[in-house]
């Protein structure tokens, strides 16, 4: 009975990780999680000297104050980063999930055409030049990544990182 149980949960999670929209979703809310970390670990490296007029005005506080503007400031960092993470994930992997069913196969090609509408989707607001460039650039990173993601790990003379 629990093995039944089991196995009907493992082909619903299958069946669900088939679909365009639960991937889409996943990558977001990963995307998400993975933005909001990094937003909060890079404002936290940001600082102002007192040499700096904001970090003159910022050092003549109280201490209680100048940790909760601190605060808020790395809050602002963090959603801000993971709301732009969240959508370059969900979009990146719908994408990709769309290009492949249309095409059938699994291959490189996905990849760069999901990373070339991502780029451009994403720039499209600047203008058509940044959308070129941010589809070139995103193709290109997704090329290096897929090509790095699918070499055999068997030769560890293929590893360039190695």
């Amino acid at each position: 009975m629990e093995r039944k149980l089991i196995e009907g949960f493992v082909e619903q999670m299958q069946l669900a990780m088939e679909s365009c929209p639960a991937k889409s979703a996943i990558s977001g809310v990963m995307g998400f999680g993975l933005g909001g970390m990094f937003g909060l670990f890079m404002s936290s490296m940001r600082y102002d000297t007192p040499l700096t007029a904001q970090g003159a005005e910022i050092s003549k506080l109280p201490v209680a104050q100048q940790l909760r503007q601190g605060f808020k400031e790395m809050g602002r960092a963090s959603w801000g980063s993971a709301k732009n993470f969240g959508m370059v994930g969900m979009i990146f992997a719908g994408t990709e999930c769309a290009i492949e069913g249309f095409r059938a196969k699994n291959d490189l090609t996905n990849g760069v055409a999901a990373g070339c509408i991502t780029g451009g989707a994403l720039a499209a607001k600047a203008g058509p030049q940044a959308a070129a460039v941010g589809c070139a650039g995103f193709a290109a990173f997704s090329a290096a990544i897929d090509y790095y993601m699918r070499m055999p790990s068997d030769d560890p003379g293929n590893d360039p990182v190695m």
